[in-house]
């Protein structure tokens, strides 16, 4: 029996800015059949939804502030304790460091769970620099300079890659090559879940 078939995958997918992980990640969410949970859009829910929570991340965001990681950690600890997340989730931009990292450890250790798999998807400095320069021009965003795409790769590598090597100490990360077509980055993905013993809802009904 597949790992999914039982309902159960917990996935965290991790890269730098321009490695695609946002696609990636609903792509594997879907196939799945579980829910891809993104700080963005839990912020963005709890805001329109007008929640106490989202009244809290709206004053932080409108005064130009970042969330505090207590806050940042109270939001995903609310989504994943609903019910679509109660036998699986894939998180997306959380945990950022350290200090989210040991909060999502202490939340998932109180209900008897841990990270199934952490899909790192690497690329090069210079390939997540050239696809945001392409995206910035694509999507004409004169706001994405050169030096703002440095300081955001320059932020994820500071506080994002080390928290890998933790995961790595418990055998938990998928290194993925994430250079090339959309596709042939999917289909290293599933290959390695597979390999691991987790295989989409669809493809494990059919080798049941």
């Amino acid at each position: 029996m597949t790992a999914s078939a039982t309902g159960s995958a917990r996935f965290l997918i991790v890269g730098p800015q321009g490695s695609g992980k946002g696609t990636q990640g609903v792509l594997v969410a879907e196939a799945f059949g579980i829910p891809s949970v993104s700080t963005g859009d839990v912020f963005r829910a709890n805001i329109s939804g007008g929640t106490e929570l989202g009244e809290r991340v709206k004053s932080i965001v409108e005064a130009g502030d970042l969330v505090p990681d207590e806050l940042t950690s109270e939001l995903v600890r609310d989504r994943l304790s609903q019910p679509d997340a109660s036998t699986g989730f894939l998180l997306d931009g959380y945990p950022r460091n350290q200090g989210q990292l040991d909060d999502l450890d202490e939340f998932l250790r109180s209900r008897g769970e841990a990270l199934d798999v952490v899909i790192e998807l690497v690329v090069p400095r210079e390939e997540s620099i050239r696809r945001l320069h392409q995206r910035a021009i694509e999507q004409g965003r004169t706001d994405d300079t050169e030096e703002v795409i440095a300081n955001r790769l320059a932020i994820y590598e500071r506080e994002t890659a080390p928290i890998l090597g933790i995961y790595r100490d418990r055998g938990v990360v998928a290194e993925i090559d994430g250079v090339g077509s959309l596709d042939e980055v999917t289909s290293r993905i599933f290959a390695n879940l597979a390999e691991r013993g987790f295989q989409p809802a669809a493809d494990a009904a059919a080798t049941a």
